[in-house]
């Protein structure tokens, strides 16, 4: 008796492990089919050797390729072993691909015809400039990680996808103006293409590290979440980086649900001057659920009006303060439990408060309207989820 594809499907979805997926493959037709779909469907090039063989595969086997919707890239070097010497790490580093690692990767990404998710993770600017390994690419992506340096490569790439509503990128250069800080130097030869108001229309997450890049991005487009950082540090510059910026935002055709601003320096000063700007605004007022990073004043007056200010924002359910400056700092559950309550007496939408000590974060959660700890929490992850 045959078996049914409708057992080959239940059978292969039992399974998890992708060497008995690979065995289940050899089977017969009716487990193939299933089995390379999910073999395929997410994949991970962690080194030069995995993304020789696997790059070799997608290049030679259409049908393989074609099952492909998820891909995440490592720059590492192949089986590199660290060792305990504190100089291990830093020449890991700056360890340098051979020249036909990118080849091949270009190779795979021109045969992943139906490819939604993209994550190209670089370990160091040495092995950057290489967008232009998607110069031949035809997929049209719903998430992208980009750490590669801003090109003309990048750019004309960017310009294709009209289905992105997910995007991280690393470096940017505005080719615009005039010069700003960015991961790398710019190249008028590189940097000779702008993004096209028709580049992804429908981005809705925005993550970068340069605030002049969301500048660029953010208008007439429906974003919802951003993460940014501040570039500038004297405060008469902030405060235009800042006025630039809201600005910007207003000009989305959708109100934020999240807003995390990451700066070089927090002061309680800035902070409340941000904050006053953000609920002055119904574009980032009206539907925000998520607010982060701001300082916690230590005075009780001051502390009062961050609450009014706060309280302002009438959806918020998730916000991060510094309290790093404290002294002594709240490092105990007590403590903790007891700032997140009087933040609530005067905003119970908040459901959720992030702590930020010398880097370090720490989670209070509201369960049946009580204060607990949560170790649980992946405060990375909150801003998207909010």
């Amino acid at each position: 008796m045959a078996v049914t594809l409708e057992i080959c499907r239940n059978i292969v979805n039992e399974i998890s492990s992708r060497s008995d997926l690979a065995i289940l493959c050899q089977v017969g037709r009716g487990f193939r089919s299933f089995a390379e779909r999910a073999l395929y469907n997410t994949l991970y090039m962690r080194n030069f050797r995995e993304s020789f063989l696997l790059s070799r595969t997608l290049s030679t086997t259409k049908r393989i390729a074609s099952l492909v919707d998820a891909l995440t890239i490592y720059t590492t070097a192949e089986d590199e072993a660290v060792s305990e010497d504190s100089d291990s790490e830093e020449e890991e580093s700056n360890h340098d691909l051979p020249d036909e690692y990118w080849g091949y990767i270009a190779q795979a990404l021109e045969h992943t015809t139906n490819l939604r998710y993209l994550n190209m993770h670089v370990a160091n600017s040495a092995n950057a400039n290489a967008a232009w390994t998607l110069d031949n690419c035809s997929f049209q992506l719903k998430g992208f990680h980009c750490d590669l340096n801003w090109d003309k490569h990048l750019v004309s790439f960017l310009n294709k996808q009209v289905k992105l509503n997910d995007l991280y990128l690393l470096d940017y250069v505005d080719v615009s103006g005039p010069s700003t800080p960015t991961t790398s130097a710019p190249n008028p030869e590189e940097s000779s293409a702008s993004l096209l108001p028709s580049a992804f229309p429908n981005l809705s997450t925005l993550e970068c590290t340069f605030s002049e890049a969301a500048v660029v991005i953010v208008p007439h487009r429906p974003i919802t979440r951003l993460k940014i950082c501040f570039s500038r540090t004297q405060l008469p510059e902030k405060r235009e980086e800042m006025t630039l910026l809201m600005s910007k935002i207003r000009q989305s055709t959708r109100s934020l649900r999240s807003l995390d601003i990451a700066d070089s320096e927090y002061t309680t000063s800035f902070s409340m001057e941000l904050l006053s700007s953000i609920v002055n605004s119904r574009a980032t007022s009206s539907e925000l659920r998520y607010l982060g990073t701001l300082v916690l004043p230590i005075s009780g007056r001051e502390r009062l009006q961050f609450y009014g200010l706060l309280m302002r924002l009438p959806r918020i359910q998730c916000i991060e303060v510094e309290v790093s400056d404290w002294v002594p700092p709240p490092s105990t559950p007590p403590a903790f439990r007891a700032l997140a309550s009087e933040m609530r007496l005067y905003t119970p939408t908040v459901l959720r408060v992030v702590f930020v000590h010398n880097f370090d974060r720490t989670v209070v959660t509201v369960v049946d309207g009580v204060c607990r700890m949560d170790n649980d929490a992946n405060h990375e992850l909150l801003w998207r989820e909010t």
